[in-house]
């Protein structure tokens, strides 16, 4: 790995892409003004509260090859702009159910050039009292994990849910950092969030860059926000409770080597008991 300063972004996006996009665009212009190289943006920053309806009329067309549209359109051209690595934190994509929808991860580099593309796997589905969620009922699951090799390392990528799954992060191999963006409830984000991300830096000795959305949404809805950087001890390096802004850190490959060799755990795994 080398050293990389990264950005993760927070927002409290709303049910029209417009107004997001415009507030995505000031907030990576602000991270690539401090110097950051990478940037992750929040799941589902170009639209949260949108009916059904309006959220399947958003879907661009993707492939592994790249795709277009006005949100990937965007996320090219800041790329681009600011010379960023940016992960566009997760955007509706056709599925191959015509009533659903993919939940997708699209990375670009530096020249505004798609180099990944990940679609969520794991659904979240929750209920308690009048509180209740299911993805599965409108959202496709993926099935591949993605690992991405980029100028500072190998990076993993995860969205919201699929943090509670720590087999998809073994699949990936030893990434050198994972980034997630994610859409936490207030609820459950209260009383798991830190605990996960930093059970999933401590277990992978890796990096963990996590930009979320954070705050009370135009829909009425609360998410946990506290986009946060972890270090590969899980040690807190940035964090950001809530409303929109910047999480900003340096990540190191000397701290990154430190970690791994002073408690070689993932040389001292016995996979196959």
């Amino acid at each position: 790995m080398n050293d990389l300063r990264v950005a993760a972004v927070q927002m409290i996006s709303g049910p029209d892409v417009a107004p997001n996009l415009a507030t995505a665009g000031r907030l990576i212009a602000e991270a690539a003004g401090t110097g950051a190289q990478l940037v992750a943006l929040p799941e589902y920053f170009p639209l949260i509260g949108a009916s059904d309806a309006d959220r399947l009329a958003a879907r661009e067309h993707n492939d592994a090859k790249g795709g277009s549209g006005p949100i990937q359109d965007f996320l090219a051209a800041a790329a681009q702009k600011h010379g960023v690595w940016l992960v566009g934190g997760s955007i509706p994509t056709h599925a191959a159910d015509p009533n659903k929808l993919r939940n997708t991860c699209l990375v670009f580099d530096d020249a505004g050039n798609q180099v990944a593309r990940y679609d969520k796997i794991h659904l979240f589905g929750f209920r308690r009292g009048e509180e209740h969620y299911d993805e599965a009922a409108t959202i496709e699951a993926g099935a591949v994990p993605v690992r991405v090799d980029t100028p500072w390392g190998r990076m993993g990528l995860g969205i919201c849910y699929d943090l509670r799954f720590p087999e998809l992060f073994r699949a990936l191999g030893s990434p050198d950092l994972l980034v997630l963006p994610a859409a936490f409830t207030e609820t459950t984000g209260r009383a798991h969030w830190e605990l996960l991300l930093r059970a999933r830096a401590v277990e992978n000795q890796c990096y963990v860059v996590a930009s979320a959305q954070g705050g009370r949404h135009p829909n009425g809805r609360v998410t946990h926000g506290n986009s946060m950087v972890v270090d590969p001890w899980g040690d807190i390096m940035a964090r950001l409770d809530k409303g929109e802004g910047v999480a900003l850190a340096e990540l190191s490959a000397e701290r990154l080597a430190e970690v791994r060799s002073s408690l070689p755990a993932l040389q001292h795994r016995k996979i196959n008991v």
